[in-house]
Parts: C-alpha cells; sequence; structure tokens
C-alpha cells in the first residue's frame, strides 16, 4: 500500500488528510494519508527511512522553509518563493530522492485568473508569511504589479495606516494572507478604506472557514468581487497528487 502523508507542527486539524483519505476510499486507490506531527523538520530522515512505502508528503507550517535543505531537487517556482510544500519521494534501488515542489502558486493562479479584468494591474498581498511569497509570486505570472502590506515598517512594504482611498482604487486587487478574521475570530479585519472600493476591486481571501469573512463581506457590500481560499486549497491539492503520481 502506498503512503502520503503532511508534516507540520502543530497539525490539529488537516484538510489533507480528510481530502486524501476520502479520495482514496472513493476511487478504490489502495493508499493511505498520515499525519507527521514532528517537532523538529530533524526528524524528516527518519520519517522516510520508517516508511519505505511513502510516495508523497505535504508541507505546513513552520516547515515550507527549513525543508529545503533536505531536498534533492527544488522546482524553480519553489526556488523563487523560498517555500516548498509538496514533496515527490523517488525510490531508485537503495536510494531516496526527494523533490520540492509549491503547488501553493499553482492553486492560486488557477483559482484567481479568470477573475481579473484588463483594469486589474496592480495589487496589495495583506501580510509577509510563507503563503504571501507564493501569492506574490503568483500574482507576478499574472502580470499584476505587486505591494506587500505590513503591520510593520519593513523594507519593501507599505503599512495599513499607508492604504488610502486612492492606493485601493489603484491596487485594485486585494489579497488577504493573514490569519486576521479567521474562526474563531470572525468578527475581525484587515484595516483597510472599505467605503472606498467598488466593483473594480477584487478581494481574496486566503481563509476559507468562514465561507464569507469579514473582509469579503465589507467588499462585498461595495460591489467587490470576492472569493475565500477554499478552491486554491482543492487545486494546490489536486496539483499535489499530479505531482507525486507523474
Amino acid at each position: 500500500m502506498d503512503k502520503y502523508g503532511l508534516i507540520g507542527f502543530p497539525l490539529g486539524h488537516s484538510f489533507s488528510i480528510s481530502y486524501f483519505n476520502q479520495k482514496f476510499t472513493d476511487e478504490n486507490i489502495d493508499a493511505v494519508y498520515e499525519n507527521f506531527e514532528i517537532p523538529t523538520i530533524d526528524l524528516l530522515p527518519e520519517i522516510i527511512a520508517k516508511n519505505p512505502n511513502i510516495k508523497g508528503l505535504n508541507v505546513t507550517i513552520p516547515y515550507k522553509q527549513k525543508v529545503i535543505s533536505f531536498l534533492d531537487t527544488i522546482s524553480p517556482e519553489a526556488r523563487a518563493i523560498g517555500a516548498v510544500n509538496v514533496i515527490k519521494v523517488e525510490h531508485k534501488g537503495t536510494e531516496t530522492v526527494l523533490k520540492g515542489y509549491n503547488s501553493d502558486v499553482i492553486g492560486f493562479t488557477k483559482s484567481m485568473e479568470p477573475m481579473l479584468e484588463q483594469y486589474h494591474k496592480k495589487a496589495l498581498i495583506l501580510g509577509t508569511g510563507g503563503a504571501s511569497k507564493a501569492i506574490d509570486y503568483g500574482l507576478k505570472s499574472l502580470g499584476l504589479e505587486t505591494v506587500f502590506v505590513s503591520r510593520y515598517q519593513r523594507p519593501g512594504t507599505i503599512r495599513y495606516q499607508d492604504v488610502t482611498p486612492e492606493v485601493v482604487k489603484e491596487y485594485n486587487v486585494i489579497i488577504n494572507c493573514t490569519p486576521c478574521g479567521m474562526y474563531p475570530h470572525s468578527e475581525e479585519c484587515p484595516n483597510l478604506p472599505y467605503e472606498a472600493m467598488d466593483k473594480h476591486n477584487i478581494l481574496y481571501d486566503l481563509i476559507y472557514n468562514p465561507d464569507e469573512t469579514l473582509f469579503m463581506k465589507k467588499g462585498a457590500e461595495r460591489g467587490a468581487r470576492t472569493k475565500n481560499g477554499l478552491e486554491m486549497l482543492l487545486l494546490q491539492a489536486f496539483a499535489g497528487w499530479e505531482i507525486w503520481n507523474r
């Protein structure tokens, strides 16, 4: 039986384990998906050694960057982003080869592209964490200029207080890559001039619980197009499966 899994810490509720095990049941695939909750990435070689039938891994917080030093090869996208969330495990005789990819960028661009119109040329990326790097790479590959927004003063970013009504009209695509508004803090939203938004704005939230965040709701009230992160999550899961099986 083939084995797949997720490495991270802590894991708690995982979308991947329920998604893939349901897929294996529905499609009569002789495989299992497990969570590997490891307190340090240094335990990765031990997981690989103890599970000789392992074919692929997903990687989540806090190891998307730390895992790179353990890999034999890394895709150009993952290298540019500086983060890996899919590992293909290949067994060649006694040798094990680990190949790193980033399916976040694939999931995001496929989900984002149908929403874009000709007047969508610039985007604000809220947050500067690991996910925001993949979003930045994806937006640039779709031809958009990007600016990061942070609570703190740092190079190459603007702060929330710098996001004026004029800015949200010029940077009319806004992607929330922060946990602000995630359940159980559903009453929170990023501090933006929502009153300046209109039908030309897109508000895309990587959060998918709740279905409609306050960020999305306040944008939609002004006519903005909105989308949550569920489709991206599904598309990156599809992409991961394709990577493991090609």
